[in-house]
């Protein structure tokens, strides 16, 4: 073989028989000061392999030739889980729980391993006064579960449920209390209180956001009570409220009463009773933000009294934009340009598992 320097720096080698020797030992035995683009022979396998000193993403290592074509960086993952939020009956509904690492410490994921996903359903407004509604089904990510939201207090009946916030209570002769949140993923409901007069004034608390507390009744005011903000996130590059507890309803005969009205994150307001005869029905949250239900209206009689329904909950997941996601048994989006080097992957309802690749 040949040995002929060509130019400054480049060297041809080229020949028909013979073969290029190179340096070769274990890793105790490479370079002090390595080089980029230095290139031996690592002992350090059977058989040995080729290494070359690169530049990985600006971390220099050694790494096996036949790996260097292809350098992923690590699979480095962002979440957002909430959970669906709790339906209103006269209280207002308690958001989902919510959970993130944004503005923290990103999960270290592997490809190949499936990761179990859940986005819960928002819970159901009564559809009557006497009717019954429900908490907020759980969102989970591998082992991330963010609890359900509480439903909203029913005068006569339940007071606010616990959740990942606590739903609304309502009041009748008595105070009614609201739900509990559940620690690190939301926040209480709000009180429900009344005053005796002409038809009376009753008015419910406000559901629990992910951000705040729901608010009581106000007797003074006759207003009930707003619903809890949910906390802002902006995983999708975009700064979103998430998980808003529900306004509380208000009913009575006088004039002047206030409805409570949603928190910032998908909750839905609360209603007014329209007439002595007539009921009216909360709104429901807005969809896969885990938002509460707004609460109802109206007496016992009244038609027309209904809760409204929690949101459903939402898990987005951000991640490099070298991996891709398979899914089983999940609805999802993805957006490769909101944030560049990232694709961000937002499940919007189902139950399966995914797998990085």
């Amino acid at each position: 073989m040949a040995l002929t320097k060509v130019s400054t720096g480049v060297v041809d080698m080229s020949g028909n028989t013979g073969g290029l020797v190179i340096a070769k030992g274990n890793d105790l035995e490479r370079p002090a000061s390595p080089s980029i683009g230095m290139i031996r022979e690592s002992t350090e396998t059977t058989p040995s392999k080729i290494e070359v000193y690169t530049d990985n993403n600006g971390t220099p290592g050694w790494q096996f030739l036949e790996e260097a074509g292809t350098i992923l960086p690590d699979l480095i993952v962002d979440y957002l889980v909430v959970a669906g939020g709790g339906g209103g009956h006269m209280g207002g509904g308690g958001a989902g729980g919510l959970l993130t690492n944004v503005g923290g410490t990103a999960l270290s994921l592997n490809t190949a391993t499936p990761y179990n996903v859940t986005v819960g359903g928002g819970g159901a407004g009564a559809a009557t006064y006497s009717g019954t509604s429900a908490n907020g089904s759980n969102s989970i990510f591998d082992s991330l579960t963010s609890i359900g939201g509480g439903f909203g207090g029913q005068n006569f009946g339940p007071e606010g449920a616990d959740g990942g916030s606590g739903g609304g209570g309502a009041a009748f002769a008595d105070s009614g209390n609201g739900g509990l949140g559940t620690s690190g993923q939301g926040n209480n409901g709000g009180l429900g209180q009344y005053i005796s007069g002409s038809g009376g004034f009753y008015g419910a608390g406000g559901g629990g956001g992910a951000g705040a507390l729901g608010e009581n009744s106000n007797t003074g005011t006759l207003t009930a009570g707003n619903g809890g903000n949910g906390l802002q996130n902006d995983i999708t590059g975009t700064s979103t409220y998430y998980a808003g507890g529900g306004g509380g309803g208000v009913f009575g005969d006088a004039t002047g009463y206030t409805s409570g009205t949603g928190g910032s994150g998908g909750g839905g307001n609360g209603a007014i009773q329209p007439s002595s005869s007539g009921g009216a029905t909360g709104s429901n949250a807005t969809a896969n933000t885990g938002g509460g239900g707004g609460g109802g209206a109206g007496l016992i009689t009244t038609a027309g009294f209904a809760g409204g329904s929690g949101g459903s909950g939402v898990v987005i997941l951000r991640y490099p934009d070298t991996y891709s996601i398979s899914k089983t048994g999940l609805t999802s989006s993805v957006d490769s340009t909101a944030v560049p080097g990232f694709k961000i992957e937002t499940f919007l309802s189902g139950t399966g598992t995914i797998t990085f690749v």
